[in-house]
């Protein structure tokens, strides 16, 4: 079981990291207005996505990509706030999908983290 999660974790972080190169519009949206830069940050966070979850797959590289895939999910998590504050501020009627991805985060922070010392 805990090797089937470590491969669906991976086809995540695989899957969302493409979609910033074919949607990148969306996460331009949530990106906090004091960065700039914004456009080739969403390429970047995309590209780290799909690398960190391709670090996954092997086992000399997996304990590598499980702390920067918790890397990541902490240096994007001022994303997720900003997505709250503007769906709060828009009054729009997925303030809730906005909130409930504030407590996933971490979750998905304590996913990787099951891999960090573990090589299955």
């Amino acid at each position: 079981m805990k090797a089937f999660s470590l491969y669906v974790m991976s086809l995540f972080y695989v899957v969302a990291g493409v979609l910033h190169f074919m949607r990148p519009r969306v996460y331009l949206k949530i990106m906090p207005t004091f960065l700039p830069y914004q456009l080739e940050l969403v390429y970047i966070s995309g590209a780290f996505e799909i690398l960190f979850g391709l670090l996954l797959l092997f086992p000399a590289t997996r304990i590598l990509g499980s702390w920067l895939i918790i890397l990541l999910l902490i240096a994007v998590f001022p994303a997720n706030i900003q997505m709250a504050l503007t769906f709060y501020e828009k009054y729009d009627p997925y303030l809730w999908v906005a909130l409930l991805r504030l407590p996933l985060q971490f979750l998905l922070i304590w996913w990787a983290w099951l891999y960090t010392n573990t090589r299955l």
